[in-house]
This record gives C-alpha cells, sequence and structure tokens, in this order.
C-alpha cells in the first residue's frame, strides 16, 4: 500500500483513492478480505466508490456507442430514437438514462423552422372530387392496403425549384415510389402511381385504397382511369383541409427538418441526389417508435417472416 500511494504521487489518500489502490492490488492476486483488514477500509467504503467507478467505466461505453449513432444518424437522432437504436444493439438501457447522457454530451437533436411556402396544387374543381374513403383512419395491419399521396416544393439555387412526388404505406409509413421533377406536371403523379401499382400487382393481399388531397392531378382523368383500371377506391381529402391527409404532412415535415432547412440551397442535380439517399436511409436505416424501434423496411421484412 504505502509502495502504491508514493508510486501515484499522493500525499494521505482519500477513501475514494484508497479504494481504488485496494482494487488494483486485488487484480494481482491479493484478497480483498486481506487487503481490507490490513488497510483497515470499511467493505461497504469499498464497494461504494468502486461501483461508481463501475459505473462510470459504463457510461463511457455508451456515451461512445451514443455519440457513435447520432453522428451515423446525421443528428437526426432524438434521445428516444437513441434508446431504440440501443436496445436493437442488444444494449438494456433506460431513456432516461440515454437523456441524461446527451445532455451532458451537449447532444441535441438538429430541428429547424419551417419557413418555406407549402406548395399548392389545388385549382379549384376541374375534374371529379372523391370522397374521403379514409375518414383520418390511418393505420392498417395489411400491406399495401392504404396508401398516402402528395407533391411537395423545394427551393434551388438560381431560383430552380424540385418538386418531389411519394407514395407511402401507411401499414409501415414505408415509401413504395415517388417522382421528381423540376415541374409539377401531371407526370409528377402518375410515374410513381404506376410504379406503386407494380408494387400491388406482386403483393397486396386486399384491395387498395389511395388517398390524396384535391390538387388537379388527383382530379385529372387520367389518374382517375389509371386507378379505377387496377381496381383501386380513390380518396381525397376534404377541401383545405390538410389533416386529411396527416401522414403524407408528417413526412414531408420530417424530411425537410432533417436533410433540407438550416442548409445552403443547392443545385437541382444536388438536391435530387440528397433526397433519393435520403428517402433510401428513411426506408431502411431510420428507426420508428411505432414499428417496435425497427425501420419500414425492417418491419415488413420481419412481419412477412412471422406471417411465413
Amino acid at each position: 500500500m504505502p509502495k502504491k500511494v508514493k508510486s501515484a504521487g499522493l500525499g494521505r489518500p482519500t477513501r475514494r483513492q484508497q479504494a481504488e489502490i485496494v482494487y488494483d492490488l486485488t487484480q494481482i492476486g491479493f484478497k480483498l478480505k486481506d487487503i481490507l483488514y490490513v488497510t483497515e477500509l470499511p467493505e461497504s467504503t469499498y464497494h461504494y466508490h468502486i461501483g461508481k467507478k463501475t459505473e462510470s467505466n459504463k457510461d463511457k461505453e455508451i456515451e461512445e456507442l451514443i455519440q457513435t449513432i447520432f453522428k451515423e444518424n446525421k443528428e437526426r437522432y432524438g434521445y428516444r430514437r437513441i434508446t431504440d437504436e440501443l436496445k436493437s444493439r442488444g444494449y438494456e438501457v433506460n431513456h432516461k438514462r440515454v437523456l441524461r447522457i446527451m445532455r451532458k454530451l451537449g447532444l441535441k437533436c438538429l430541428k429547424f423552422t419551417n419557413r418555406s411556402r407549402r406548395y399548392n396544387s389545388y385549382k379549384g374543381t376541374i375534374g371529379k372530387v372523391a370522397k374521403s374513403k379514409m375518414n383520418r383512419r390511418f393505420t392498417t395491419p395489411n400491406p399495401l392496403q392504404k396508401l398516402v399521396t402528395d407533391i411537395t416544393e423545394f427551393k434551388c439555387i438560381e431560383n430552380e425549384k424540385l418538386y418531389l412526388s411519394p407514395i407511402i404505406d401507411l401499414y409501415n409509413q414505408e415509401i413504395i415510389a415517388w417522382e421528381i421533377s423540376n415541374h409539377p406536371t401531371l407526370d409528377i403523379a402518375i410515374e410513381p402511381l404506376k410504379a406503386a401499382i407494380e408494387v400491388i400487382k406482386e403483393n397486396a393481399v386486399y384491395r387498395t385504397t389511395l388517398h390524396s388531397d384535391q390538387g388537379w392531378h388527383y382530379q385529372h382523368n387520367a389518374w382517375i382511369k389509371t386507378l379505377k383500371q387496377h381496381g383501386i377506391f380513390q380518396s381525397m381529402s376534404r377541401k383545405g383541409n390538410c389533416l386529411d391527409n396527416s401522414p403524407m404532412e408528417n413526412f414531408f415535415g420530417i424530411l425537410k427538418q432533417e436533410m433540407y432547412y438550416g442548409e445552403d440551397l443547392l443545385s437541382y442535380t444536388e438536391l435530387k441526389q440528397r433526397i433519393e439517399d435520403y428517402i433510401y436511409y428513411y426506408n431502411h436505416d431510420r428507426i420508428k417508435q411505432k414499428l417496435s424501434g425497427l425501420s419500414p423496411v425492417e418491419y415488413r421484412k420481419q412481419d412477412t417472416q412471422l406471417s411465413a
């Protein structure tokens, strides 16, 4: 013990320092009860300080992993989603502990205010307006039974604009088809619909309902005819009621918050690539609490295996 104290450059060691020295001695073969007897260090004091040291070491491992997960997801994950990711990697950790560590490390999920005008494709009644078959019932246990779609606008450099038209499966929030264009023509709605129909043909068990707002694309005869040809029910939000298509609005909000707001404006080509990369991330890697801490694709695959 005196040699350890001298080599550490200590004067009169504190209880914590004594406990650490005792711990070091146990690692080279001395029996704990013998050392405690000689040093007159209470066993409860020893376990208290070594327990805190062990806890600190555990925190260090979790801290490093939390920082890794946070960086891997480009600062998009808050403490709840990081907790789910830790559990998926085999770490049983309470969300309160994750929150405490993130606050300690200064890790905060990036959030930016919506500063852009929402794209509005409504031009009055120019075709047939369908009734809302969804009625805000946005959940289903069946793949491809309920789909939603809409169009959103992004600004690019040199006053260019980019338009995104995705189709989302409400079963697992997966984006099953999308189209990106620099003009909001009819094709931006029709092309992802054609791609979605191929997925529906191969995988749907129940008849599909596709919900949208009352934008002119969805009142167009070509849209309505395509739906009817493939036996898909058409559903529309009520006029001026964005809550009738809230899952789509929610996705657009997440997308822009996590990869668009707060960033420098890009060229059309650069932004198109960034959006496509994000959609892959959203489908395959971004976990959701509502999907038991899985990504949309992971949830679909797991559910398929359980049903087989």
